[in-house]
């Protein structure tokens, strides 16, 4: 009976790696995920690349970090909200581009001024 052998490139095997390393997934959690076989191979394969396997307390302090690095429900309004005053001034600024445009061909076609001019007393 023949035994059969996965081949796994090394750019499969690096993110791997970096995810058994900044996750907290576990070995055979990974190992089912992507089809690997051996049970050393992740181990090994930390190993060649040159990580660090990370022990329970580095676990514990991503996992804090992590959650310190989530925004607030009150953060996450202020993005919305500036990102529709962001759209809301591209539209301005649109409408006063065509605006402007619309006021250079009447004076351009019509040969009369529409501005009114700098300095004058109204």
């Amino acid at each position: 009976m023949r035994i059969k052998v996965n081949h796994f490139t090394d750019e499969l095997k690096l993110k791997v790696v970096q995810e058994y390393v900044t996750t907290d997934i576990t070995n055979e959690a990974l190992r089912k995920k992507y089809g690997i076989r051996g049970s050393s191979c992740i181990s090994n394969w930390v190993r060649k690349f040159g990580f660090k396997i990370p022990d329970e307390q580095e676990i514990k302090l991503q996992r804090i970090m992590k959650e310190e690095s989530k925004k607030s429900e009150h953060e996450l309004k202020l993005e919305e909200k500036i990102r529709e005053l962001e759209k809301s001034l591209d539209y301005e600024r649109l409408k006063s581009l065509a605006l402007n445009t619309m006021i250079d061909i009447a004076e351009r076609d019509l040969k009369i001024s529409i501005r009114k001019k700098h300095g004058t007393k109204q």
